[in-house]
């Protein structure tokens, strides 16, 4: 029985109050910006979630230090600072890859909103010219444009 509690002492996480309670204000600090970035409407709130679960991972982290070396023997590694940056790392590249998706759609969506702004501004400078030849083409020439976007 005295091996038991000398495997449990090794697999602790060794953490001071003081650093705890650091690292919870700092998480309570983070999440609470993230709040007062969705009310000044600096941030969406389908974003906010995101940052928001990883303000809760880090008072999870800060409150239960032990579930780290839960996540490190899953891991299938020794040190717990390498499951945390392993962790860490993950998450980066996955928000890098959701941002640059977020990214591509949208400059997807400039081009399309540009080309139609384009296409609306030629029709607008052609048809005050068509007006003044008679009108009855221009507005022929219109719809036939019209119905082919």
């Amino acid at each position: 029985m005295s091996a038991l509690p000398l495997a449990a002492g090794e697999a602790q996480v060794h953490l001071t109050s003081q650093t705890r309670i650091v690292a919870a204000v700092l998480a309570i600090f983070f999440m609470l910006l993230i709040l007062d970035l969705i009310r000044r409407d600096r941030l969406q709130e389908r974003y906010s979630v995101i940052w928001f679960v990883a303000g809760l991972g880090m008072l999870v982290g800060a409150a239960f230090p032990g579930l780290l070396e839960l996540v490190a023997e899953a891991m299938g590694v020794r040190n717990t600072n390498v499951a945390l940056f392993s962790i860490v790392l993950l998450l980066l590249l996955g928000l890098a890859l959701n941002f640059s998706v977020i990214m591509s759609r949208q400059a997807a969506q400039i081009t399309r909103l540009a080309q139609e702004r384009a296409i609306e501004k030629a029709l607008a400078e052609k048809q005050p010219g068509e007006a003044r030849n008679g009108g009855s083409a221009g507005e022929q020439g219109l719809e036939s444009e019209e119905q082919s976007l």
